[in-house]
């Protein structure tokens, strides 16, 4: 085998494998910090460090892997930016579930201890995420590779923090938050996964206490929280409660009383109108206590179980509470009914647990500041959301924000840099370690032992990774970065929050745009999920069908705002893909040994030669065009289209001739120049969605200098329509010959006699210039074009473009005999649609066979009653040329 000669067939694992290698070792992912060149800069959003490559992975950074390498090309210093994040919860589970496994626990090992453990645990497992990200050709800066409890990111965040607390926009304060049992910390509300079960309303009578007879019923589906109930509370316009006569109701199986209090949060229309309130269980009710001035009674502690101020209840788990209460509620006459009710319980994103909304002492942001300006960035466009579709989700959230609980009460993670005095009881806030108290000089500190939320580390990625509180060049030149991409479901977790805190401290907003990609579902359009058993496992499908055609699928269903339906299948439908480019490829250097053919002028080209020099102009202006609009799928589907549908099915087959030297040297010259300089740049064109087979045929190719990563963009170059009008007249022709050939059952290398009436005189020269193409592709022994005639006798016909063109079937088909052959077709066909139209019209059938079986018998009808209607097309074509 020649240098330049390709493979018979390509092996993806062994190519992959060996230019990743190449890349890396050649620092061809590397920005320079200081540079003449246009900055173009992404942050990865950064998976956790216990992460496993999902769909998700896959999408979001095959999307910004086609980013930076198209920017790459078009000669920008393009920083991305790699890293993972160190996942307080779901990596502090991980190591106390391994800790288990070995008979320990966290708090047998003490803090300092199980801290180390969680380190060594992120040694050893920590850089696999990496390592699969890698396996899909992902071109991050890995030199930069940051981790959100690195040195440099921790003293980031502790700045941070200090300077919020100084400016006062950090807090300290009791507050209803989101508490996790099993995890035992406080969760901010995003959280907090919400799904629909059912339940129980219990409608539950507060007799008024003044001794008589009236009652308030209210409903409530956590009985177990009346027992903290500190207040009923009725709308004030609400007629049936107008003039009680008592102000006061008495507590069910408590014995005591609470106030009647009137608040327009009430909603009149359910129920009675009655509503308990137990401002330390519920959010709502909490901000009503504020308002009223009512007490806090905590009866579910931090474990799950009841508290002292539960009365007999106390020391009850929960759930086991709540069918006590419920039976004791019976027993005095105060349980009036109990309804089923579906309704919205929130879960443990991490663990799954119900859960509870409790009152706790947290750290907290005051984010309404901070919100203000995140919102006025947008409307301003210094930040612009795509598909703008997202603004009014974004703007949504950051008007009704509430202020963000930032403690957890978990060991590993950032701990909060606040120290309380045990002499004198100062809270110390500071960046530093203090040995002193700044109030009295005692030495006995004690640190908060909570740690902040994961996401509030993940709010400063975009500047704290280059280095901040230092004024890095990095900084410099990348910041603000030139886009994040992300899915939906972080817009709120992440996005708005680093564009809180960038522009807070840099003064600057953090990205100028925000590209908001959808799901990967199944094929189905469900989402993907272990429960369901519908995972499609990104490494199993490279595995099989090669990166390059998993990345390609990616792009070309990444349809703006619309969710990808996924399926082994349509990979496999784009590793044929990348087996055409890479036939066509070996095909082409067969013939293409070397650079020294320079494309001759306009004029002396054949015309295939300008059509598709054209057609890749205008691919090269779609292609171009769309990615600058993150339009990926019409990228994709431009690049596809041009490769398969012009470069391949058309150019390779009418430049044969010119390539084996029928058309004479000058015309091979020519069409050999073309023919390197089309790959070339469709090799460019591809490389940003298939970087790993295009650089293996840029290699091969005469010419190219390095790596295709080195390689220039194309640029577009105004088209040659009339190059196209001509070609397309003659695709049209050949087209309609080969669909006579098919319906007329014709060998594709019968020689067939053609006539062409056209009255255009330009169409009439452009057939006379170009027949022996079109002869010499559709197979055809004679061409005329004239510009009117009689019809010809025993002719098939089609019209194209305007003209009417006649195939001679005179002595070519035994007319009789082939209408014998399309009836008995269409008998067979009426008998095998007999047969499927009886088993759809069968309810037992329809009633029990899976959705999917009918659905196949459906198609398999529509399939064949349209093959009947073409062949019965055809016959009636034969009877009326018999």
């Amino acid at each position: 085998m020649s240098s330049n000669e390709l493979s018979k067939g390509y092996e993806p694992r062994e190519v992959e494998q060996r230019w990743y290698a190449y890349w890396e070792a050649n620092g061809l992912f590397a920005a320079r910090e200081t540079d003449d060149r246009k900055s173009y800069s992404i942050v990865i959003p950064p998976p956790n460090v216990t992460g496993v490559l999902h769909m998700g992975h896959a999408l979001n950074n095959t999307l910004q892997d086609i980013l930076c390498r198209y920017r790459r090309l078009c000669g920008d210093n393009v920083l991305w930016m790699p890293g993972t994040d160190h996942a307080g919860i779901a990596t502090q589970n991980v190591v106390e579930k391994k800790l288990a496994a070995e008979g320990t626990d966290r708090h047998h090992l003490g803090r300092e201890k199980f801290i180390e453990s969680v380190w060594q645990w992120r040694e050893a497992y920590g850089s696999a995420i990496i390592n699969q990200l890698k396996r899909l050709g992902f071109s991050c800066d890995w030199d930069r590779e940051r981790f959100t409890m690195d040195e440099g990111l921790s003293k980031a965040v502790r700045k941070v923090f200090v300077e919020l607390y100084h400016q006062g926009l950090i807090y300290q304060g009791n507050y209803i938050i989101n508490w996790c049992h099993r995890c035992h910390t406080a969760l901010a509300d995003l959280e907090v996964e919400h799904e629909d079960i059912d339940g129980n309303l219990y409608h539950i009578r507060y007799p008024y206490a003044d001794g008589g007879d009236g009652a308030i019923v209210v409903a409530t589906t956590r009985p177990e929280t009346m027992l903290g109930d500190t207040a009923v509370a009725v709308h004030p316009e609400d007629e049936r409660y107008a003039d009680l006569g008592t102000d006061h109701v008495v507590l069910p199986l408590m014995e005591k009383k609470i106030p009647i209090i009137r608040d327009t949060y009430v909603d009149t229309s359910f129920g009675t109108g009655g509503l308990k309130v137990t401002p330390a269980h519920d959010p709502n009710d909490f901000e009503i206590g504020r308002r009223h001035d009512l007490p806090n009674v905590k009866v579910i502690g931090d474990d799950g179980h009841m508290t002292e101020e539960a009365g007999r209840f106390a020391g009850l788990d929960r759930f086991e509470c709540r069918k006590q209460v419920v039976q004791a509620l019976k027993e005095a006459g105060l349980l009036v009914k109990i309804e089923p009710h579906r309704h919205s319980v929130g879960h443990c994103y991490r663990c799954h647990t119900v859960v509870e909304p409790n009152l706790s002492e947290q750290w907290f942001v005051n984010t309404k500041p901070l919100a203000e300006k995140a919102m006025a960035a947008v409307r301003e466009g210094k930040t612009r959301i795509v598909p703008e579709a997202w603004n009014k989700t974004y703007f949504d959230w950051l008007e009704n924000i509430r202020d963000w609980c930032i403690s957890r009460q978990i060991w590993w993670g950032h701990q909060i840099p606040a120290w309380t005095c045990a002499a004198c009881g100062e809270l110390i806030v500071a960046e530093d370690d203090p040995t002193a108290c700044t109030a009295c000089g005692a030495t006995d500190l004690v640190q908060e032992t909570d740690v902040l939320d994961t996401w509030f580390s993940s709010a400063l990625w975009p500047f704290s990774t280059m280095g901040w509180p230092e004024k890095t060049e990095l900084l410099k030149t990348f910041y603000p970065t030139s886009v994040l991409v992300t899915g939906f479901d972080i817009l709120f977790f992440w996005v708005a929050r680093m564009m809180m805190m960038g522009i807070h401290f840099m003064g600057e907003v953090p990205f100028t745009d925000v590209y908001v990609h959808a799901l990967v579902r199944d094929e189905e359009g469900k989402k993907m999920s272990k429960s369901t058993g519908n995972v499609i496992d990104p490494l199993t499908v490279i595995d099989q069908y090669g990166t390059d055609a998993f990345r390609f699928t990616l792009a070309a269903f990444a349809a703006m705002g619309r969710d990808i339906k996924m399926s082994e299948r349509r990979v496999e439908g784009y590793r044929n893909f990348v087996n055409k480019l890479w036939n066509a490829s070996r095909f082409a250097l067969m013939h293409v040994t070397t650079e020294d053919n320079e494309i001759p002028e306009i004029g002396r080209l054949s015309l295939p030669d300008r059509w598709i020099l054209s057609r890749l102009q205008r691919t090269i202006t779609t292609v171009t065009d769309a990615l600058d609009a993150y339009r990926f799928n019409e990228a994709a589907g431009a690049a596809y289209n041009f490769v398969w549908h012009e470069f391949c099915d058309w150019y390779l087959e009418a430049i044969k001739p010119a390539l084996y030297n029928t058309d004479g040297p000058e015309a091979k010259a020519g069409t050999l120049a073309v023919l390197r300089h089309v790959l070339s740049d469709t090799l460019v064109l591809l490389h940003p969605f298939m970087p790993f087979v295009t650089e293996e045929i840029w290699s091969k190719l005469p010419g190219s200098q390095g790596s295709i990563m080195t390689a220039t963009f194309p640029q577009s170059t105004p088209a040659d329509p009339e190059a196209e009008g001509d070609m397309d007249l003659v695709m049209s022709i050949i087209t309609a010959v080969r669909n006579i050939r098919g319906e007329m059952n014709l060998g594709p290398s019968l020689p067939l006699d053609v006539i062409i009436h056209t009255p255009d005189a330009d169409q009439q020269s452009s057939i006379t210039r170009h027949g022996a193409m079109i002869q010499d592709l559709a197979k055809i022994g004679s061409l005329v074009a004239t510009g009117s005639g009689d019809r010809p006798g025993a002719a098939a016909t089609a019209i194209v473009k305007g003209a009417t063109l006649f195939v001679s079937l005179e002595g070519v088909i035994d007319f009789a005999k082939e209408s014998a052959r399309l009836e008995k077709e269409i008998a067979k066909l009426a008998k095998e649609l007999d047969g499927i139209n009886r088993k759809l019209t069968n309810e037992g059938f329809l009633s029990k066979a899976p959705a999917e079986v009918v659905d196949g018998v459906k198609e398999k009808q529509g399939a064949l009653e349209a093959k009947r209607e073409k062949i019965q097309a055809t016959l009636e074509i034969i009877r009326e040329l018999a």
